[in-house]
């Protein structure tokens, strides 16, 4: 048997004792006293593994000592100290740790990640041993007619073995070249991509090779209501476009597998997900079948993460293999997001929408504020600029009609009607399913504002759309919200922010609600009574009418309704929200709060516009609240469960900041 050798290089005798007493149980502790003596020792000595203390274990002191296929154990007391450590060394190497606490041994621990280590570079030593053998070339062609010949003069002396030797041998070659094969293809295909939707064309190719029931591709993006999170391009092969995207996103700081492959930046592929704690409600529930095995990879591009990359279940002739993906699969699906990294960057998805091409919303707001901000010292008058919130009319009667595919090819040619009908210095965005962002430079007036977007909603109302015949009005159409820029003049020292543009998107959202039919409780009530809910026009959104006196109520309150486009922050807290129904008092657990609403677990449907008297549990407290039924629906096919909306009615002061300590407690338990 081949001798193991482990290199120990740690600054105190006495752990270097300890560790050499664990590892000569089994294998050939190396000692180094100093980091001169480890050159010589690994050119002496083939070393499986090093065991190293976390102060000196940084790729960069290592780099050109030790091979891909030695194992790095890295021993400290810090946690923090080694996840620093860590994040050093590239993908290829495999890592682990052992955590050293005060009267606790090392003994157990160790052995076993020992024994893990020199498994995992044993699996790589073999795998570089069988590409070796495998890598027949052009050159070598004769060497193997030769061997063919040599096999029929053994059968003849009865060598049986020998022959099936070569036969598995040639079977193998002939399998790795068809592999080989299908990744240059599926290469290829990603290289030539030009739009978003030629990439994702390689998805049925990845899933063939790999042998999975399904692929998930997801982006990182940032929010202020979410912080970091990944959004997905395609969810189980399908675009995501409807309005209820938050059942796919992802946060960074959520136990789920997607989140952790992004966080730390290593690859995931677990078989056996019974005890797993990232298994989340999001596979749980939204999957096209049960989730059995996953495979998850990070895809970076220059050393930075940019989304991750997910395989499910892993299958043969339709049948789940149930060890679930294997080492091969994970090494050329690393390779494959190499690539995918490579072309999400050359198409900027980082910028642009996937599915219509037009800018993302962070992207728009921070080209907007260059745009204003890095103007000259020049004063900026009142009508320089106008924000336009565009919503397309009866979108979900379309979807629900005609599908999700039918309603992803309308978005597209929707932006391509959007793009042609501004002006060039005019900057376009999808700000959610079927809403867009415009920002319009150069207005002089609201009035004039009104009449570029009139342009622009007349485009969408002349243009044939596929199945617009089978819309409510036989047409398909888009309302609209305009505000101006405010008075207030931008300088260097007071400059323009990003919350005065959501401030604006909030007036925009407003008249667009109007525009509608919709109630909205901050219009005044003399121009929501004067104009007929008609859809497909166009509503500006007037300052002239507020007053302290009629604002007085929720000033105090305005500016956490500018904190994200439905103007309330959801936080993810399970509670008790006891609710009053047909005389009797039902208990339910809520799935995310708000300080606008709730959406909560209960045992039946609950019509919608009901009318509740609530009672909500927050901490120790218990507080009476009055709450309206928006939606109640099946928590999931199978499930009896349903989830339900419910929206705060006539909150006082005291209910909001009961709420907003509640929230600020349960941000510090997570973060603590």
């Amino acid at each position: 048997m081949t001798q193991v050798n482990i290199l120990v290089y740690v600054p105190s005798v006495e752990q270097a004792l300890k560790v050499v007493k664990v590892s000569e149980r089994e294998y050939q502790p190396i000692v180094a006293n100093s980091f001169e003596e480890i050159p010589p020792l690994l050119k002496n000595y083939d070393c499986w593994a090093i065991i190293v203390d976390a102060s000196c274990a940084s790729y960069d002191r290592w780099q050109d000592l030790i091979k891909p296929d030695c194992s790095v154990i890295i021993l400290g007391r810090e946690e923090a100290e080694i996840y620093q450590m860590f994040l050093t060394w590239p993908v290829y190497y495999h890592l682990d740790y052992v955590l050293e606490k005060e009267g606790q041994p090392l003994e157990p621990v160790l052995m076993q990640i020992i024994k893990t280590a020199v498994h995992h570079s044993r699996i790589k030593r073999e795998w570089t041993q069988f590409q070796q053998t495998i890598s027949l070339s052009s050159t070598n062609t004769r060497e193997v007619f030769n061997e063919i010949m040599e096999i029929k003069r053994l059968i003849n002396e009865n060598y049986l073995r020998e022959l099936e030797k070569r036969i598995t041998l040639e079977a193998r070659y002939v399998w790795y070249q068809k592999e080989r094969q299908k990744i240059e293809n599926i290469i290829r295909k990603i290289y030539s991509a030009n739009d978003v939707s030629s990439l994702l064309g390689v998805v049925p190719d990845i899933k063939e090779l790999l042998q999975a029931q399904g692929l998930t591709i997801y982006l990182i993006e940032e929010s202020e209501t979410l912080g970091k999170h990944l959004k997905p391009l395609i969810w189980d092969d399908t675009f995501i476009t409807h309005p209820e995207t938050f059942k796919y996103v992802a946060r960074l700081d959520a136990p789920d597998f997607a989140s952790a492959a992004a966080r730390y930046g290593q690859e995931i592929n677990v078989a056996d997900l019974t005890y797993d704690k990232r298994f989340s409600l999001r596979y749980q529930h939204n999957l096209k079948a049960p989730l059995k095995s996953i495979l998850a990879v990070p895809i970076i591009y220059q050393d930075e993460i940019i989304g991750v990359i997910e395989l499910y279940n892993k299958s043969f002739k339709d049948n789940l293999l149930p060890e679930g993906f294997s080492r091969e699969d994970q090494q050329i699906l690393r390779g494959l997001s190499e690539h995918i990294g490579i072309a999400m960057t050359k198409l900027n998805l980082i910028q642009y929408d996937a599915l219509t091409g037009l800018l993302r919303a962070e992207p728009f707001f921070d080209r907007i504020l260059q745009k204003v901000n890095s103007m000259s010292k020049r004063k900026i008058e009142e009508g320089s600029f106008s924000m336009v919130m565009g919503d397309v009319d009866w979108f979900k009667h379309y979807n629900d009609r005609n599908g999700h595919e039918a309603g992803n090819r309308l978005l597209q040619e929707l932006a391509l009607v959007l793009k042609q009908s501004v002006r060039e210095n005019d900057l376009i965005c999808r700000y959610g399913g079927e809403e867009f962002l415009f920002f319009l430079s150069g207005v002089t007036s609201l009035e004039e504002a009104c009449q570029l977007t009139e342009r622009i909603r007349k485009n969408i109302e002349d243009h044939y759309f596929p199945y617009q015949e089978f819309q409510p009005r036989n047409n398909l159409t888009m309302s609209f919200g305009v505000t101006i820029f405010p008075r207030r003049k931008f300088t260097g020292d007071n400059p323009l922010t990003k919350e005065d543009l959501k401030h604006l998107v909030h007036e925009c959202d407003l008249a667009l609600a109007e525009a509608k039919g919709k109630q909205t409780w901050r219009l005044p009530p003399s121009e929501a009574k004067s104009r007929p809910v008609t859809k497909n026009t166009v509503v500006a959104y007037s300052r002239d009418w507020e007053k302290e006196s009629y604002l007085k109520p929720t000033l105090t309150y305005q500016e956490k309704l500018y904190r994200e486009k439905r103007h309330f922050q959801r936080h993810y807290t399970s509670t008790i929200l006891m609710y009053r129904e047909d005389g009797q008092l039902k208990v339910g657990k809520t799935i995310n709060l708000s300080l606008g609403g709730a959406k909560i677990l209960s045992e039946k449907p609950l019509p919608a516009s009901r009318q509740l008297e609530l009672i909500l549990i927050l901490g120790k407290k218990a507080r009476p609240l009055q709450g309206e039924v928006v939606y109640s629906e099946k928590a999931s096919p199978d499930s009896s469960t349903f989830y339900t909306g419910l929206k705060f009615k006539e909150l006082n002061p005291e209910d909001f900041q009961l709420l907003e300590d509640y929230f600020q407690e349960i941000e510090k338990d997570t973060f603590n």
